[in-house]
């Protein structure tokens, strides 16, 4: 542990060496990024707005494929239902641009050698989360919908409203894409040293029951297969955040740069 905090105090004290701003400089370029963040939302905003009707066949096809369709209990719950699904979808589309201005926010202080990594960061950040949302989508949600409704519930007159089914859309698809960012997080982790891979591997176990009792909360289906199904990809990650973490750490990019 002590080590662990001597790399970490060495990595702050070098990082505070950088040519720094001043606090009105930091805010002023703050406000500038997240003007243009804004801009970006409002823009994905318009694009899925057009598409608005489409997006929301493809958000209510879980629950079409088994014979149902969402009720309105609300004059505004369509309107709703659209502005909802065309900020969700906006947001994705801008996401890209989005993170773009959150990098050049945080590059300032950072080394020549680490900003190489802004588009390795950025496309790995973009297509992860999009894998969690596909992977929920196409593969946890149907499982759902047949396990919850058709069979649990075949007994009982179906009414989904709009407000749950797109709560527990949105539950699934959003939380399952911020969870595969599990190696972006290692990657940030271990970029600054705070941890590594030998610490990742010793501290597995636990690990994998954090991961399981994500999965027992967030996953829809009460048996432990499918909590297990659920739970899988986010394993896969972790053991992949551990190579990313061996080979960005700073003592490993020390050794390296010695032998070279």
């Amino acid at each position: 542990m002590a080590d662990l905090i001597d790399d970490v105090r060495s990595n702050i004290s070098d990082r505070a060496e950088l040519p720094g701003m001043s606090l009105m400089e930091h805010l002023d370029e703050l406000r500038k990024r997240l003007i243009r963040m804004i801009l970006f939302l409002l823009a994905g905003f318009g694009v899925a707005w057009l598409f608005r009707v489409q997006l929301v066949n493809y958000l209510q096809k879980p629950l079409t494929d088994i014979g149902l369709k969402m009720t309105m209990t609300h004059p505004t719950d369509a309107l709703n239902l659209y502005i909802k699904a065309s900020v969700v979808f906006g947001a994705i589309i801008a996401s890209p641009f989005i993170l773009y201005q959150v990098w050049l926010f945080i590059s300032p202080g950072m080394y020549a050698h680490e900003k190489r990594y802004v588009w390795p960061f950025m496309g790995a950040t973009v297509t992860l989360f999009l894998s969690g949302a596909w992977f929920g989508y196409r593969w946890v949600l149907p499982g759902a919908m047949v396990v919850l409704i058709q069979e649990m519930g075949k007994n009982f007159t179906h009414m989904i409203t709009i407000e749950d089914y797109t709560g527990f859309f949105l539950a699934i698809i959003l939380g399952l894409g911020i969870c595969f960012e599990l190696p972006i997080l290692i990657f940030f982790l271990s970029l600054f040293g705070i941890v590594d891979a030998k610490f990742l591997l010793k501290h597995i176990r636990y690990a994998i029951l954090i991961i399981f009792i994500i999965s027992a909360v967030i996953c829809p289906l009460p048996d432990p297969i499918s909590m297990c199904i659920f739970a899988s990809p986010m394993l896969v990650l972790y053991l992949l955040g551990v190579g990313v973490a061996y080979f960005v750490h700073p003592d490993h990019r020390k050794r390296k740069e010695l032998k070279s």
